[in-house]
């Protein structure tokens, strides 16, 4: 498996989103969307905190967090990222986006392009999302891309696995 971190963080191009770095200017728009072990953010210097743990945890190698840019305006729309399962040759892809984007794509391209370097790039055996039952858009999504339901966890979330 060829794990992070890498030398030069990967930038991926896809049709009308990239996937990049997130950088600290970055920060400020993405508060609404900002998490860490499922704890929300409230304010920028809550969100800034957060984006550190993830970018240690990449440097640990235990991760890695892409921002969703805009492909004309660079702006950062949202996030996705492996953020566990390495250790076990698999990787837990999470997404998130913020609502103004929601329903053009945006996601769907995100989520390709993680899976393409999850699979070819790391070397991943195994691709796996959990969500809230009730988050029908994100189950669609999953079945969109070919994850199939593995797994109900404890009444409120439930496990997908790519196929």
């Amino acid at each position: 498996m060829n794990l992070p971190p890498y030398t030069v963080f990967p930038t991926i191009a896809g049709d009308n989103i990239s996937l990049r770095e997130i950088m600290p200017a970055d920060i400020k728009d993405l508060v609404e969307i900002s998490f860490y072990d499922s704890v929300q953010a409230i304010t920028v210097q809550e969100a800034t905190e957060m984006q550190a743990k993830i970018d240690k945890d990449y440097v640990d190698g235990n991760s890695i967090h892409w921002g969703i840019a805009h492909k004309t305006t660079n702006k950062i729309v949202g996030t996705c990222g492996y953020y566990r399962g390495f250790d076990k040759g698999e990787g837990e892809l999470g997404c998130v986006l913020l609502p103004h984007y929601r329903g053009q794509g945006y996601m769907t391209s995100a989520m390709v392009l993680a899976i393409q370097f999850g699979l070819h790039t790391i070397g991943l055996k195994r691709i796996w999302a959990s969500t809230s039952q009730h988050n029908l858009g994100a189950i669609k999504l999953l079945e969109k891309i070919n994850f199939i339901k593995v797994a109900n966890l404890d009444g409120q979330e439930v496990e997908y696995e790519l196929r």
